[in-house]
């Protein structure tokens, strides 16, 4: 798995690629649920484009970071999942834990225009 991370304005993209299983489930969680607790970041946007598989212990971390926005009363969504991730997203009912979107553009259309325009800028 890679994990890499990005800002647009107060929105905060993390940006995981491969599996998300068990052998990564310690390095995703050290990379995601600071992004979500980060009180600097007024919403978490996982990209999921490159995430090919999720697995149950993905999904705890997910509900990790998902607790932590929530606590500071951050958004968090998820965005681009690859049909196996949304199914698992769907029978797990994490679509109803997370806001969905199809892109990371219409996600930040949705939170925050300013992260649009600054999404727009960086020449994405």
């Amino acid at each position: 798995m890679q994990f890499e991370s990005r800002h647009f304005g107060s929105i905060v993209v993390a940006t995981p690629a491969g599996r998300l299983d068990h052998s990564v489930a310690g390095t995703f969680e050290q990379g995601l649920v600071p992004l979500a607790a980060d009180p600097q970041n007024a919403a978490l946007v996982v990209d999921f484009a490159n995430v090919d598989y999720i697995s149950s212990v993905g999904l705890r971390v997910l509900m990790l970071a998902a607790k932590a926005a929530r606590a500071r009363k951050a958004r968090i969504a998820a965005v681009a999942l690859q049909p196996i991730v949304a199914e698992v997203f769907a029978i797990s009912r994490f679509d109803s834990v997370f806001e969905m979107y199809p892109s990371l553009r219409d996600a930040l259309a949705a939170i925050s225009p300013d992260a649009l325009a600054a999404y727009d800028a960086s020449g994405n």
